[in-house]
């Protein structure tokens, strides 16, 4: 685990750097902002539409296999760009396809790693491991944040590409290294005895993720978080530079503060031990009311005060409601259910930013914090007294013209 853990940490990194110069190197070729995002949608709509088939190989094949093939790919990929860039010969089209093939092989690899390092722990250990996994992620980001300005400024922008190739070849080279661990949870690569069909299909992963109360639910709660919230680099950078007047390093400094609180959210999340649904609604409501309350802030320091516990909380759900969904179905369906968690995550992530900047158009930032926050705190609020009303409904039995008053409906034996 602490092999894959730096191993991760090193992919992270790499993969931040390349995707902060990316967006650089768009704006260089054609110097529209527009484009920018289009590069962006290119790569993330194979998960929109593939997801689910990503899903059932990883549950078909095995897993450390096709985490480590799929890895070279990424870095084959890097590679090529970084080899186009050095020789000047990457335009838009080159870059669109690239970044399309990058989408199809993360349909495979998210899901394989995710559950790759789920196998290296004791079961009980897997909600913890994830935290672990999200405070790599989290400082990965900030260290390929700040390395891609320091490899662009000295070595160019095809040094980012490169740099990110050779992070998935290290993560490829340790996989065949790793050990699952005693107790772990392992893939089977068939369906159990008595299972559903014997054909690992798409169909039985679609089936169980609807027919599963807690997943829809989870769905559900992040998906509107996720509209309405969370997009903290939009809404607060439009909060910082409006209404409270601050500048570009006004808003690196909030966007630190952000980082700061996602690490210290991943290491709480980190020591749970039993996560749920219930606990991921109640902290996507506590944040939402703070949002709301920043929303409303007067000035700059009250803001940055308020978006350290935001943070926080916004990281310690994640985490619980990835612990949720990595461990509640059973073994032979998880990479299905990741890979219909991917379509649906596709949506909310092209989706949520437009609906947000729409909502910021009529209401200000001000207002598209607060109407956000409120909409989140309300829709699971609603939602948590439905289920508990559903689950407190009485069951009243019809009284038969045999029965006895004071006789059980039900005898013992029965």
């Amino acid at each position: 685990m602490r092999w894959w853990s730096v191993a991760n940490f090193v992919s992270n990194a790499g993969t931040w750097m390349q995707l902060t110069v990316q967006n650089l190197l768009v704006l260089q070729i054609t110097g529209s902002a527009a484009a920018t995002g289009l590069s962006m949608s290119v790569q993330a709509a194979p998960a929109l539409l593939i997801s689910v088939l990503g899903g059932a190989a990883v549950d078909r094949w095995p897993r450390k296999l096709t985490a480590a093939v799929s890895q070279a790919l990424l870095g084959a990929i890097a590679f090529t760009t970084a080899v186009l860039v050095a020789l000047d010969r990457i335009d838009m089209t080159s870059l669109m396809v690239l970044a399309a093939v990058t989408g199809v092989v993360a349909t495979v690899d998210n899901p394989a790693c995710a559950l790759l390092g789920n196998d290296l722990v004791p079961a009980e250990d897997v909600p913890s491991a994830i935290g672990v996994g999200a405070l790599v992620h989290q400082a990965g980001r900030l260290v390929g944040a700040a390395l891609a300005g320091v490899a662009v400024g000295f070595l160019g922008t095809s040094a980012a590409y490169f740099a990110n190739g050779l992070s998935f070849l290290f993560v490829a080279s340790v996989i065949p290294f790793l050990r699952p661990a005693a107790g772990a949870v392992r893939q089977t690569g068939r369906e159990p005895e008595g299972g559903v069909g014997s054909d690992l299909t798409v169909r039985e992963g679609l089936a169980y993720f609807v027919r599963r109360p807690r997943l829809v639910a989870l769905a559900g709660v992040t998906g509107i978080s996720a509209v309405f919230g969370r997009n903290y680099g939009l809404t607060l950078a439009v909060l910082v530079t409006g209404p409270l007047a601050g500048g570009a390093g006004s808003f690196g400094t909030v966007s630190t503060v952000l980082a700061a609180g996602g690490i210290l959210g991943a290491v709480l999340g980190a020591r749970l031990r039993r996560p749920s649904v219930r606990l991921v609604g109640t902290l996507a409501a506590a944040g939402a009311l703070l949002q709301v309350v920043a929303g409303l802030s007067p000035s700059l320091a009250v803001l940055i005060v308020l978006v350290l516990p935001m943070a926080v909380v916004e990281s310690v759900s994640d985490t619980a409601g990835t612990a949720v969904l990595q461990t509640d179905p059973p073994a032979h369906l998880r990479g299905r259910v990741l890979g219909v968690w991917g379509s649906i995550g596709t949506v909310w992530g092209l989706g949520g930013p437009p609906a947000l900047g729409l909502l910021m158009e009529l209401a200000g930032p001000r207002g598209a914090l607060v109407t956000g926050g409120l909409l989140i705190a309300s829709a699971i609020g609603t939602g948590s007294l439905l289920r508990r009303r559903r689950a407190t409904a009485p069951v009243l039995l019809r009284k038969e013209d045999h029965d006895t008053l004071g006789k059980p409906a039900l005898s013992p034996a029965a």
